[in-house]
């Protein structure tokens, strides 16, 4: 799937504004964080003038802003992430600045970020009008080369997004928004 399309509909599902993109985008290692007109070339659908493809490690940056707003900085007795998987079969993320980002590193990064355990995951894709089993599902979160391994296909990972959706504007999604999240200039916890 492309980064583009992955950013579009995850910030559609959790109703993020530029501002909080922005920042996420910025808490990563990235020489240079993106100016709001890279965002706005990052939105726009790929046969619109002005599109400009998001690089993958831009995605993970912004995935990894997502966890630290929503479960704060990691332990460091924890370990190190694993490695990412090959993408060379048809449902990796399309983009040439990194090759080892993938559809399921990204449905593990989402489900970390918003603490989905199982039962959120099915609910979620029987939302998207899915029926995928407790096998089925475990199987996405394996590590690559192991016996039950199976990658992340594009539409899966497109049902899944438009599920989330479905599932935060049913309210299920706890403790979303968080705290830190800004919307609008006003931070969420003035909202509640």
């Amino acid at each position: 799937m492309i980064t583009n399309d992955i950013l579009r509909r995850l910030c559609y599902a959790l109703q993020l504004n530029d501002a909080t993109v922005l920042q996420l985008l910025a808490s990563g290692p990235q020489q240079s964080a993106p100016t709001p007109a890279d965002l706005a070339a990052w939105f726009l659908k790929d046969d619109e003038a002005g599109f400009r493809p998001m690089p993958g490690g831009q995605l993970l940056t912004f995935l990894d802003g997502l966890i630290l707003l929503c479960r704060g900085p990691r332990d460091e007795a924890a370990g190190t992430e694993a490695p990412a998987s090959d993408t060379s079969k048809s449902g990796g993320i399309k983009s040439a600045s990194n090759p080892a980002a993938d559809n399921n590193l990204v449905l593990k990064k989402i489900r970390i970020a918003l603490s989905l355990q199982e039962q959120d995951l099915l609910d979620i894709m029987q939302l998207a009008g899915i029926s995928v089993s407790k096998n089925e599902l475990s199987a996405l979160f394996r590590k690559p080369g192991q016996r039950n391994y199976v990658e992340c296909m594009d539409q899966f990972l497109r049902n899944f997004l438009a599920g989330l959706n479905r599932y935060r504007q049913a309210g299920k999604l706890r403790g979303w928004p968080p705290a830190g999240l800004t919307r609008g200039g006003a931070t969420t916890a003035s909202d509640s």
